[in-house]
C-alpha cells in the first residue's frame, strides 16, 4: 500500500505547559524542542512524532501519513484532484517544520487536515524517553493510531478507502458506528467514530513492555480526572490499554500487545461483541451512557469471549531475565 504508516500528529492547544508534563512524564515521549510557540516530541529515531502548537482550539491540527516512495505524492495529488479534493504541495518551509523531504496537503470531507509525506528525517541523537520505559512499538508500523469523531462515518468511506487506499479491518454499528482501517500489519492505524460530532477522539501509543503501561496508569491516576477509561482489553485488536485524559480534553490510549494482521489475506467484517472483553470503563461518561458498554462487557464475559492466549514460554522468560541481570 502506498500509504505505509501514521507518521505524526499535530495538536492545537494553549496549554503547552500541561502538555509538556503529560507527554513526557505520563506518555514517556522525549521533549525534543520547545522553541517558539510549539512543542515537539519524539518516540523513536525520528526527529518528530507529536507537535503541540500554542494556539486556541484544543483539538487535532493535522495528521501526517508516510508514503512508500516519492512518486506516490504525485499519484495521490492526481487521485485527490480527480476525486474533487483540493490538494497543494507543501513548500520548503512547511517541509522543514515537519522534518520531511516533501509533502502534499489536503482535507477529508469532514474538514480534517491530511498531510501525505515522504522521507521523514531521522535524528542523529538517540531517543531518550521522558520516564524509564523499554520503548514504543513504532518503526514500520508507524506512530500508533488516530481516531476521529465524525458527523457521518459512512460518508467518509469513499475518501479513505477509494482515494487514500486504506483497507477496512472491521466495523461495529452499535452503540455508535465505528470503522477501523489498516495501512500495514498493525490491526488499525486509523478509525472513525460516527458520533455526530467533529474533532479528535484519541490517539494511541503502544509500549514494548506491559509494565510501562501499568506504571503510566499509576502516574495518570495521580492527576485529578487523569483516567478516562480504566485498564481493559479490546475485542478487535486485542490491545491491553487504558485511556488518559489529555490537557486538551481528548484521550490518549496507552497500550501493549496489539494484534498484528496479514493485510494480504485479511477479510473485513462486522463485530458485535462490543469494544472490550473486559475493563475500559468510561469514567468520563454519565452512568446512563456507560451502561450499554458495561452490558456488552458482561455479555462477553458470560459468553466466555477472550483473545487467543499469549504463548507461555518459560525458557524465553528465563533467558530474558539473564540478559537484563
Amino acid at each position: 500500500m502506498p500509504i505505509q504508516s501514521l507518521g505524526y500528529l499535530g495538536v492545537r492547544s494553549d496549554r503547552t505547559e500541561e502538555w509538556k508534563h503529560f507527554a513526557s512524564k505520563v506518555l514517556a515521549m522525549q521533549l525534543a524542542d520547545f522553541g517558539g510557540r510549539q512543542l515537539s516530541f519524539r518516540m523513536d529515531d525520528l526527529v518528530q512524532r507529536l507537535v503541540v502548537s500554542d494556539e486556541p482550539g484544543e483539538t487535532l491540527a493535522f495528521i501526517g501519513w508516510e508514503v512508500s516512495k516519492k512518486s506516490d505524492l504525485q499519484d495521490f495529488a492526481a487521485r485527490l484532484d480527480n476525486a474533487g479534493h483540493k490538494v497543494t504541495f507543501g513548500d520548503k518551509g512547511l517541509a522543514d517544520r515537519r522534518f520531511v523531504d516533501e509533502l502534499i496537503v489536503t482535507h477529508d470531507p469532514a474538514g480534517n487536515r491530511i498531510e501525505l509525506v515522504w522521507n521523514p528525517h531521522k535524528s542523529q541523537e538517540p531517543f531518550t524517553p521522558g520516564r524509564p520505559i523499554d520503548g514504543f512499538k513504532t518503526g514500520a508500523l508507524g506512530m500508533g493510531h488516530a481516531v476521529l469523531h465524525v458527523p457521518d462515518a459512512t460518508a467518509l468511506l469513499p475518501f479513505y478507502c477509494d482515494v487514500l487506499g486504506f483497507a477496512v479491518s472491521d466495523y461495529g454499528l452499535k452503540p455508535v458506528p465505528l470503522y477501523f482501517f489498516h495501512v500495514n500489519g498493525r490491526h488499525h492505524s486509523f478509525a472513525i467514530v460516527g458520533s455526530g460530532k467533529s474533532g479528535f477522539h484519541h490517539f494511541m501509543v503502544e509500549y514494548q513492555n506491559l509494565d510501562d503501561v501499568g506504571q503510566g496508569y499509576d502516574l495518570a491516576g495521580q492527576q485529578k480526572d487523569g483516567i478516562a477509561y480504566t485498564l481493559g482489553r479490546h475485542t478487535n485488536d486485542h490491545m491491553t490499554s487504558f485511556y488518559a485524559n489529555t490537557p486538551s480534553g481528548f484521550f490518549v490510549e496507552n497500550g501493549w500487545g496489539g494484534r498484528m494482521i496479514d493485510p494480504a489475506s485479511w477479510e473485513p467484517h462486522e463485530t458485535t461483541a462490543g469494544p472490550s472483553f473486559w475493563g475500559h470503563d468510561r469514567l468520563y461518561l454519565p452512568e446512563p451512557e456507560r451502561k450499554p458498554f458495561i452490558d456488552m462487557r458482561l455479555r462477553a464475559a458470560a459468553d466466555g469471549l477472550r483473545a487467543p492466549p499469549v504463548i507461555d514460554c518459560p525458557w524465553l522468560y528465563e533467558l530474558r531475565g539473564q540478559e537484563k541481570g
